[in-house]
């Protein structure tokens, strides 16, 4: 299990002892370059030597890392390994004979076998930078190109991390074409590295965009414990969060060693989950002991996603396992077509002598199960008949031919092209016009490898296959992934077929292209399974957060009064309603809402209507009664002319309540104050000056008190009536002109009505009518309070001061129940108050005297009504 860290530990460890063989070493005294160690690989010389790491065999033992042995022993091998590694061979053969890429330069190459061990492939590495493994001269003067122009490798991330932590100080081009770990992206700690092969931060947004493209937000993530893994992780938690729409419903980490426990809790898990969907970032080694315990508990009904590590393996791909992996989803590496490797593969032939044809005789005994010699001790293959190296591939139908599914391979094409235009562009500058220091160019002979760094990042071509490559300023190529699909067919066949495929442009980003109709699904229904830990809320419900879980689990609760969700899955984001809308009882769209005004037509408005038409109807009945009989003692008394005012006062009071009913508008909002306080006041003078007419009238029955009625007579009854009218028409046009009332629609007593009002515009102004009616209305009171004892037999004075106590009772209760009342119902107290009083000053002032006229018309005589009273 290495991380990270192990790997700079094991860094430092290796360099200490590489270097301290290396002082020892002929290199300081000649430009012979002789090695301390032998590594296994194959070799062809060439004007420039790339160089080449490649998995072609398996160690049965961990090997010694001190390099001073030379025991190897190798437990397997890799026949897709040497594969990777003769597809190296072939594309610079291929170059040599392109006339039109580096015509003038011989390549050569120089392959090392890693092992799959860190410390092999360090060695072999510091090797190929070093030269000590070969047999190297250069010139006299040690002038020369490097060993090696560039590295093709590590196919491992912690190996790549490791070996370019060293390379990177020198800027020693490192080009993998297997290792995906995003850490190899940051260009501060590795600056001279590229690879070939998409990093898993892009292979982690294509998982993603799969889950989007599904609707899959709940998934389980296991990783395996390398940097691999844990990298992958960290992108998915930071990827798949809020913005990527979907959550981890459990992330384990899947042991290295044989841990049978440790794999049992990780399927109960898996089990217990409500996570159809699981994401496994790890190699094939894990998935072996991961689906002998899934096949154990019989653990069915799961959508397997699988990274490039492991969506190839064959040794998955049994009908043992695919009851289980059936309809597996698979990120795969690019495939790619290679013309005329077929043929290159066909050319291989044992090298009896072996020279320098390391793995071309392990590759035949492998194929043809048979050996040149008595194989070492610890060789797993050991027993079978003698290889004679005349055996022939052409017939032979092995994985090693198979060509239809280059992946790998393919990425070392590209890294091999991609050296070799890098050179061919530094090879075409001319001098003065080169982009280094005093515009100079590389030179083959004095070549620094940050020149050809330069070069590198500049390149961009198009491989026969028709796939642009280009590298960013991450050194990642523009990346590519095939998606694949595990097929169980009904003949019992197992395929695994390209659906789709996901990729980066320049131009339009990323982009997933699926073929639903070719995707085998592993479930009954044969469509796509679900796999949310919450449904999407319905509309009219918001999402609300479960405490302590992922934001995929939520509960939804019916949207907040004024506030919608119209679209399913789109409540955490609620609208609001316009301000004249609301939103309706299933909170899924917004309705107008309902207006509310004194209306004509409810019940109250009605009430209200008839009463104020009750009372001008009245009022007309009375005026005519008084009209017909106006020549009667109990009419001419107390100037009848104020009677007839007073009527007609009263009928515009009753009449002006009608402006308070109805939806408000400017002229209504504007007329019905100027109305109703210019018609009480006119009312009000009425009354007070005929209550001042029933003390003159007293005072001028006494002696001298004749002058009396000469001051007050009918004249100035009727201008003191105007004058005190004008008094608050000047009131109402003030008001008027500097805050006029205005119709408001008022949102604030009830969320889901709008209530139609006038504001006032003026408070003060408001207060000041108010405040001059009641002040004519007290002052009548006290002049009517003062004459209630006077002894006519008819005094009027004690019905002013009965109206007026009712007059005033009606509007000091109208001040606090109108400030307490809202929207209509305030109007509605202005309107009663109105009514109220209009009715008691017209029953208390008119109902005895039409009593009289109606009822007893023997009391309506000058006698009747001068008489005294019998008592005192």
């Amino acid at each position: 299990m290495w991380t990270f860290l192990d790997a700079n530990l094991l860094l430092l460890m290796l360099l200490c002892s590489y270097f301290s063989s290396a002082v020892s070493s002929p290199l300081y005294s000649s430009c012979q370059l002789q090695g301390q160690f032998h590594l296994n690989g194959m070799h062809r010389a060439g004007d420039v030597v790339l160089g080449g790491l490649f998995e072609i065999h398996f160690f049965s033992t961990h090997p010694d890392l001190s390099f001073m042995s030379d025991d190897i022993l190798f437990v397997s091998f890799d026949v897709l390994g040497f594969r990777q590694a003769q597809t190296m061979a072939f594309a610079i053969d291929e170059i040599k004979r392109n006339s039109h890429l580096l015509p003038n330069v011989t390549l050569g190459y120089s392959l090392y076998d890693n092992c799959l061990q860190l410390g092999i492939g360090f060695r072999a590495a510091l090797s190929l930078t070093s030269g000590i493994e070969e047999q190297v001269t250069l010139h006299e003067t040690c002038v020369g190109p490097p060993p090696v122009l560039g590295i093709v490798g590590d196919s491992s991330s912690t190996r790549s991390i490791a070996i370019s932590n060293v390379l990177g100080f020198l800027c020693f081009l490192q080009v993998s074409y297997f290792a995906t770990c995003s850490c190899l992206s940051d260009r501060q700690k590795f600056p001279s590295f590229f690879r070939t092969i998409p990093s898993d931060a892009f292979q982690v947004r294509a998982m993603i965009q799969i889950l989007k493209y599904f609707g899959w937000t709940w998934a389980g993530l296991l990783i395996s414990d390398d940097d691999y893994g844990l990298h992958a992780a960290r992108s998915f938690q930071s990827d798949l969060g809020p913005s990527g729409g979907g959550c981890l419903a459990y992330l384990e980490v899947l042991p290295w060693s044989d841990n049978p426990a440790e794999i049992k809790r990780i399927v109960d898990v898996m089990r217990e989950s409500t996570a159809h969907v699981v994401i496994v970032f790890a190699h094939e080694s894990h998935m072996i002991d991961l689906m002998e315990e899934v096949v154990r508990q019989n653990v069915t009904g799961l959508q397997w996603i699988a990274s490039e590590a492991w969506t190839s393996a064959a040794v998955l791909q049994t009908p043992h396992l695919m009851p289980y992996l059936g309809g597996t989803l698979g990120i795969a590496i690019r495939r790619g077509e290679i013309p005329g490797l077929r043929a290159f593969l066909l050319q291989i032939r044992p090298d009896l002598h072996h020279n320098n044809s390391y793995g071309n005789n392990m590759f035949w005994e492998y194929t043809f199960r048979c050996r040149f010699a008595s194989p070492p001790a610890g060789w797993v293959e050991a027993g079978g008949a003698l290889c004679t190296g005349h055996e022939s591939l052409d017939n032979m139908e092995t994985e090693f031919l198979d060509i239809l599914n280059l992946r790998p391979e393919y990425n070392v094409y590209k890294a091999v092209y991609a050296l070799a235009y890098a050179l061919d562009d530094m090879m075409q500058c001319e001098p003065g016009r080169g982009p280094f220091s005093l515009n100079s160019c590389g030179n083959l002979q004095r070549l620094e490898p940050w020149q050809l760094v330069y070069y590198l990042e500049k390149v961009n071509f198009t491989t026969p296959f028709g796939d642009q490559v280009s590298f960013d300023e991450n050194g990642d190529v523009l990346p590519i992934y095939d998606i694949m699909n595990w097929q169980w067919l009904p003949d019992g066949r197992i395929t695994v077929q390209n659906v789709g495929e996901v990729k980066k442009s320049a131009l339009k980003g990323e982009e997933l292209t699926l073929d639903e109709d070719k995707i085998f699904w592993n479930f009954e229904s044969k469509e796509p399974p679900r796999s949310v830990c919450s449904e999407s809320c319905p509309p009219g419900t918001r999402m609300a957060r479960k405490k302590g879980e992922p934001e995929c689990c939520f509960d939804c609760i019916p949207c907040s009064e004024g506030k919608i969700s119209n679209k399913t899955g789109e409540c955490s984001a609620l609208n609001h309603c316009p301000e004249d809308f609301w939103s309706n009882p299933q909170r899924d769209h917004c309705v107008p809402k309902k207006t509310e005004f004194l209306s004509y037509h409810e019940p109250l408005g009605i009430c209200l209507t008839t009463a104020s038409l009750l009372g001008t109807f009245i009022c007309a009945v009375v005026l005519g009664i008084f009209i017909y009989h106006r020549k009667t003692p109990i009419v001419r008394a107390n100037n009848s002319e104020l009677s007839f005012q007073l009527l007609l006062s009263l009928k515009l009071c009753f009449l002006c309540s009608l402006l308070f009913i109805g939806r408000p508008k400017l002229w209504t909002c504007q007329l019905r104050h100027a109305a109703f306080g210019i018609s009480f006041v006119l009312c009000v003078s009425c009354i007070l000056v005929k209550t001042m007419v029933v003390l003159t009238v007293f005072k001028a029955s006494k002696p001298g008190g004749e002058a009396s009625l000469k001051w007050f007579g009918a004249v100035q009854q009727r201008g003191t009536v105007l004058v005190l009218t004008s008094v608050q028409a000047a009131i109402c046009t003030a008001w008027l002109v500097s805050a006029s009332p205005a119709p408001h629609k008022n949102t604030q007593y009830h969320n889901d009505k709008i209530v139609y009002e006038c504001v006032v515009g003026s408070t003060i102004g408001f207060a000041v009518l108010l405040g001059y009616i009641g002040l004519l209305a007290i002052l009548s009171f006290l002049i009517a309070f003062l004459a209630r004892n006077l002894p006519d037999s008819f005094n009027e004075a004690k019905l002013i001061t009965f109206s007026m106590l009712i007059f005033c009772a009606v509007w000091v209760a109208f001040v606090p129940a109108y400030i307490s009342s809202p929207g209509k119902y305030a109007d509605a107290v202005e309107v009663f108050a109105i009514l109220a009083s209009s009715f008691g000053l017209l029953l208390a002032l008119f109902g005895p005297k039409c009593y009289i006229i109606l009822l007893r018309p023997e009391r309506n005589t000058k006698k009747a009504i001068m008489g005294r009273r019998t008592e005192s």
